[in-house]
């Protein structure tokens, strides 16, 4: 039974989704501002965060970010009342996997939910690492390694490598990153996918030899070998 934090200060909403969520099967916790939220995740173990962006002690999209400092790789659903580009993007940045915005049907709510879960637990046992030169991701662990030393990655940062790891020296466009690491179509007047990029590069490249990741001009990114192979 998948268990999910609810962090929702609105009681009609916070109940709607618990009620409904509950009578499909799913263990929920509920915390109606972001202190609350914090202590429960120290304390217990979640399969999946729903996070509302405003709360009265801190802006969700703060506290998603605060999660995301502790390395938590739990998915984060952020709900917004605000249906702008630029608020959802901040999202992403902080390091939501997803976003809905309200109103919104509960039946797109736990389409939304059980594609996250899907999308984590789907881990072949036969294939729990990539490795490529000296960089590993272990995927049961999701922890990465370069050169043996241990690379602190947030959960999307951590999706973004796997992407790249599993199509090595492969051009891969920004639509594509967007696709299939956030599932929204790419906004050409936004480039969350290169402060994204920016964000790993900095991690796996820097202290080490040799660059990873390269920009291929008006197309995308590609990880190739250091040697250029």
């Amino acid at each position: 039974m998948p268990n999910i934090c609810l962090v929702e200060d609105e009681p009609k909403v916070a109940a709607f989704i618990s009620k409904g969520l509950e009578e499909q099967g799913y263990d929920v916790t509920l915390a109606n501002d972001a202190a609350s939220a914090l202590r429960n995740i120290q304390t217990s173990t979640f399969d999946l965060l729903i996070l509302d962006v405003m709360l009265p002690d801190m802006n969700g999209i703060e506290l998603c970010q605060k999660i995301r400092v502790k390395n938590n790789t739990v998915p984060i659903l952020m709900l917004t009342a605000l249906d702008e580009v630029q608020n959802k993007v901040a999202g992403l940045k902080a390091g939501a996997d997803d976003y809905l915005v309200k109103p919104f049907h509960f039946t797109e709510l736990l389409a939304r939910l059980e594609a996250l879960l899907r999308r984590q637990a789907a881990i072949p046992p036969e294939n729990n690492s990539l490795v490529f030169e000296d960089l590993k991701l272990d995927l049961w662990s999701s922890t990465v390694e370069r050169g043996g030393k241990e690379i602190m990655l947030t959960a999307k940062e951590f999706t973004l490598l796997e992407l790249f790891m599993r199509h090595p020296n492969k051009v891969l466009s920004r639509e594509f990153i967007a696709e299939r690491v956030w599932n929204i179509d790419f906004d050409t007047g936004t480039n969350f996918i290169d402060v994204y990029v920016n964000y790993l590069r900095n991690k796996i490249e820097k202290g080490f030899k040799g660059k990873l990741i390269h920009t291929v001009i008006g197309m995308g990114y590609v990880l190739k070998s250091v040697n250029g192979k």
